[in-house]
């Protein structure tokens, strides 16, 4: 049974004084038998009241309004947890009554969510993909483990090519990205052939073992297996996300998992800066630099219009590896 030490850092500097900082926060990790919470605190500049509720996909979310003008917003996450192995899925049930179990769950909430899939401009050629993916004798576990093979084979790892709020299309013609945008394809892969889908967001934890994206913030996805229930899948690392990954949130893409987002009052130009390092059993860390990661205009007012959840998109820029 793994423990972490985990901390994650956002900072936001201000060309100049700024006010009504409202943000959302979803730095709570999920609680089950597979994760264990030893001890968490967040602090925050201003030292704001954080209202905390369970949104609908059954993640803690916060929210603060920092009120005082200030040039400066830090909000640090300290975690320690442990995890346990998840079984993996035993795979001894017919591939057809597999598939006509999932066809049953298609207008059943909450799977709903986790099957629609937006348009973009690649999706008729990704559909040709998945059709020669999957076969009528295959389970839906071994197609997903197919599927996530397909994106870690297909797509190049490399940072700084893609942001937040890259498209679908931009991916897909790069063949390229990081963490998020690989979770993202996979998704698209999945709900194409009618598995539900749902995206993850939080940490991959390894013992130095070369991993991509080790020590710092992380995304996958899950995919729900007849008989068993939501199994993790990293297509950035081609594996089965099981005790080395630690889970913030679930949702249907990187907007409803969010790790920090917000609007405020003030001068236009800010700089957003996100460091994770994760302390292993042994004592030692894996830190990761505060980096630079996005300069942006934020919105005026508060109203929920089309600019702001734009702006929103913006401001919440992560540092995803």
């Amino acid at each position: 049974m793994p423990r972490f030490n985990i901390q994650h850092i956002t900072t936001y500097h201000y060309q100049g004084l700024v006010r009504d900082s409202a943000n959302q926060i979803i730095l709570y990790p999920l609680k089950d038998k597979y994760q264990e919470v030893l001890n968490h605190e967040i602090t925050i500049s201003g030292d704001p009241l954080v209202d905390v509720h369970k949104d609908y996909y059954g993640n803690e979310v916060g929210n603060f309004t920092y009120s005082k003008p200030h040039s400066e917003l830090i909000i640090n996450s300290v975690l320690s947890i442990t995890t346990s192995s998840k079984p993996l899925p035993v795979d001894d049930m017919f591939a057809e009554m597999q598939w006509q179990e999932l066809a049953r769950l298609q207008y059943q909430v909450p799977y709903i969510d986790y099957l629609k899939q937006e348009y973009f401009d690649g999706l008729t050629e990704l559909q040709e993909i998945v059709q020669n993916e999957r076969h009528s004798n295959v389970t839906p576990y071994q197609c997903a483990l197919d599927c996530c093979k397909y994106v870690y084979e297909n797509f190049s790892y490399i940072q700084g090519v893609t942001s937040v709020e890259s498209t679908l299309d931009e991916v897909w013609q790069l063949k390229a990205g990081v963490c998020q945008d690989f979770a993202h394809i996979l998704l698209v892969m999945l709900r194409l052939m009618n598995i539900p889908a749902r995206y993850v967001s939080g940490y991959v934890c390894p013992n130095r073992n070369g991993m991509r994206g080790e020590g710092a913030t992380h995304a996958w996805a899950e995919v729900f297996i007849p008989n068993y229930g939501w199994l993790g899948l990293d297509p950035t690392n081609n594996c089965i996300a099981n005790e080395t990954h630690v889970r913030l949130a679930v949702g249907r893409s990187f907007s409803d998992c969010s790790p920090v987002k917000g609007v405020y009052k003030g001068p236009i130009d800010h700089v957003l800066k996100v460091a994770v390092s994760v302390g292993y059993e042994d004592g030692t860390t894996n830190n990761a630099p505060l980096e630079e990661v996005i300069e942006a205009k934020p919105a005026s007012s508060f109203s929920r219009n089309s600019y702001m959840r734009h702006m929103e998109l913006i401001q919440q820029q992560q540092q995803q590896q």
